[in-house]
C-alpha cells in the first residue's frame, strides 16, 4: 500500500487531556468537510471506546500506540501523543 501525497493528507492535534477525544476526531471531521458535527454518523459505533482508554490510560510513550480507523470517508490515524491524520477515502 502506498502512501497518499502529503497534500491528501490533513493533520489535527487532540487535546489528550480534554477527555472525549471520538468527539474531538468527529468534530475535525466536520471542520474539514465544513458540516456540522449533528449531521455525522456517531462515532462511538466505529471506536467503541478505544480511543478514551488509550489517552486515559496510554500506554508507555515507547510503545508508539497509533489506533487507524474508517469514519465519515477518512481513514483517520490517532497517535497517543494526540497527533491525527486524515485522508479521504471516498
Amino acid at each position: 500500500m502506498t502512501n497518499p501525497p502529503e497534500s491528501e493528507l490533513v493533520h489535527r492535534e487532540l487535546n489528550t487531556e480534554a477527555g472525549n477525544p471520538g468527539v474531538q476526531v468527529a468534530q475535525a471531521v466536520a471542520d474539514i468537510d465544513g458540516r456540522d458535527a449533528t449531521e455525522l454518523t456517531t462515532i462511538y459505533d466505529c471506536v467503541d471506546g478505544v480511543l478514551d482508554h488509550v489517552f486515559s490510560n496510554p500506554p508507555s510513550a515507547d510503545a508508539q500506540l497509533e489506533v487507524t480507523f474508517s469514519y465519515e470517508g477518512y481513514r483517520i490515524t490517532v497517535e497517543q501523543g494526540g497527533t491525527t491524520t486524515f485522508v479521504k477515502v471516498e
